[in-house]
Parts: structure tokens; sequence; C-alpha cells
């Protein structure tokens, strides 16, 4: 007769396992899976580490049934209803951002976008009402948006990448000082020589253009410079008549909205006969892969997107864990990088 030994199942490792290896309550345990702020980073970080020796696995369906929680958070996407808003790689490295701190709360992302407000609105309010998430995040602020105005009436938390047009008190945004940075990209051409610049923008809602555009109005005003109507491309025709722009001006220096942006302008430029940086210096945004894509390389202000993301998550997880943020700003510091899009006029006049 064969003696057989039964298989021996492997014990799941449970919360009182934990508890017993790191030499605390199983309510410490219990309080440091779900971040609770009442337990120090010192006894989180030992805690973990014993859950990670041992290889425990938070039973995240009893978590969320217990707590009401779906365990993901929305990411809302602005309308993608143009190819640089599909190309833009800000929102997809912002979902890169949010969801490796997500990950950290052991959170899942979900993504809503739409080709216009309204159907956005019916995405954000479908995954609201079938509990798909527990809070969103926007990556951006426009002045005619309903999905926050839906969010904000309903008390439901999120988390604004961008800064807030009204119930700014009341509203957590997280975002750079985008003024600021307008005012110093147009400072860099002002430093370079450069008096007579252009400010190109192809979005004209969006609160960072408002923002950017009145840096670039302060620090031409500051150095006693021309100011002039930013240059908008909504239609066909205005790609077609900023050649006039361009003679009738006689700009010397480009701020551009973003990345994507000021390629599209730099090959346009070009198609006129203009090159950059001889006849035109170009300074940008968000120091995107679009920075370094083509020669010449763009000048640009890195806005930390790792960052916004990061911050922005991690306010919207204090909301939802009931933790407060009501209310409250966070700025990003940026950083301006040299490259190869301006021109130093200054040296050019010296040596004539």
């Amino acid at each position: 007769m064969i003696n057989r030994k039964k298989e021996r199942k492997p014990m799941s490792i449970t919360v009182k396992d934990v508890a017993k290896k790191a030499g605390v309550a199983t309510s410490t345990v219990s309080r440091v899976i779900n971040d609770h702020p009442s337990i120090s980073e010192e006894t989180k970080k030992k805690v973990r580490q014993v859950m990670e020796e041992l290889g425990y696995v938070p039973n995240m369906t009893a978590r969320n049934l217990g707590k009401q929680i779906s365990s993901a958070i929305g990411v809302i996407l602005p309308p993608l209803d143009s190819k640089e808003r599909l190309g833009n790689p800000f929102y997809l490295e912002t979902i890169e951002a949010v969801n490796e701190e997500a990950s950290r709360f052991q959170m899942s992302v979900a993504v809503a976008s739409a080709p216009d407000f309204d159907i956005l609105l019916e995405n954000v309010k479908r995954m609201h009402l079938q509990k798909q998430v527990d809070g969103f995040i926007l990556t951006y602020s426009d002045n005619h948006d309903p999905v926050i105005d839906y969010l904000f009436n309903n008390k439901i938390p999120f988390a604004l990448i961008g800064q807030a047009y009204k119930n700014e008190d009341k509203i957590v945004f997280v975002d750079n000082d985008n003024q600021l940075l307008g005012k110093q990209a147009t400072e860099h051409l002002i430093e370079n020589g450069h008096e007579r610049i252009l400010f190109i923008t192809n979005v004209t809602r969006e609160n960072l253009y408002f923002e950017r555009y009145f840096g670039y109005q302060k620090a031409l005003m500051i150095a006693q410079l021309p100011v002039f109507p930013a240059i908008t491309f909504e239609g066909p025709e205005d790609y077609v008549n900023f050649e006039e722009v361009l003679k009738e001006t006689q700009a010397t220096g480009l701020v551009v909205i973003d990345d994507l942006f000021a390629v599209r302008v730099m090959q346009l430029v070009n198609l006129f006969g203009y090159q950059v940086p001889d006849d035109l210096s170009v300074v940008s945004f968000n120091n995107s892969i679009f920075s370094t894509l083509t020669h010449p390389y763009l000048t640009s202000v890195d806005i930390d997107v790792a960052q916004l993301g990061k911050i922005a998550t991690q306010k919207l997880m204090e909301q939802i864990n009931q933790q407060g943020s009501s209310g409250i700003q966070m700025i990003v510091p940026h950083k301006l990088i040299r490259r190869e899009t301006v021109l130093d006029l200054r040296k050019i006049k010296n040596n004539q």
C-alpha cells in the first residue's frame, strides 16, 4: 500500500501575522494599509517592510466593502477635439504620474475622455453614479467646463491641475505659477536683445493661457517695450494670416503656449522663409519630448509634470480618506531649459 502524504496548502498570511512580526496591534496594520495620518511614517515603513517580507497582500475587496469605496480614481482629460490635444504628451505624462502615485495607496486609475464637454460630463456622471471611482483629477482648467461644476455642486472629491476660475477658496488645485512662467519666458527673450515679441496660442479658454499671457504683458511693460495682442490660431485662416502678422509687427521673438504647438509654429514660419533662431527666436512651455525631437532643440520651461500629478493624487487621497484639503492651492516650481531656439541679438549688434 502506497502511503501518500497529503499536500499542505500554503498558509495565507493574515493581518495578525503581520502585526505579530512587526510588534504592533492589528488595528495599526489596518491603519497602515489605509495610509491613515494617525500612524507615523516610521511605523508605516516598518509595517510595510514586514508585509513585503511575508508576502502579505491586503484584501482590497474586503477593505472596499467596509469603507464603501472602489479603490480607483478617475483622471479627466479635456475634450480631445483637435490633433494638438490628442497628441499632447502632457496628458499621458500626467496619467503616468498619477498612476505611479496612486499605486502607493493601492488605487487604480480610470480615464474619462470624450470629443466634447457634453459627452465628457455624461462619462464622468456614469463613473460617479456607478461608483467606479472614489474621486477625480482634472487635468485642465476651462472657463466653460460643466464637469467641474458637477463635481463641486455634488461634493465629489476632486483635485484640479490648473487654477480654478471660481470657488478658488473651496477647490483643491495644483499648478505652476503660470503668470511667472510667461513673464520669465518673455524676459529670457528680452535679456537676449529682443524687443518685438509676440505671444502665440492655440487655446483661448484655459486658465494657463490667460496667466501666461498676463506674464508676457507684465515683462514687456516693465521693460517699456511694445505689447501685442495674443496671436490666436483657431481656424485655417489664422495660419494663412500669420505671415502678414510677422511682417507688420517685425517680431524677432515668439513665446508659444506649449512645445507641441511651438513645433508646428516653427514649421509654419519655415514655410514663410524664416529660420529659427536666425530670424525668429522661440520659447515655449512643458519641456516635453517634442522639445528635442527636431532641430533646433526648443528652449522650454519645465513645469515638472510628474510633481503636478503626484501632488494632485496626494491631495485627492486626503479628501477620499476625509483628511481635509478643502481650498488648498499648491504651487509646483518650474525651470527654464535653455537650448537652441533663442538667438542673442546683443552679440550680433556688438559685432556690427
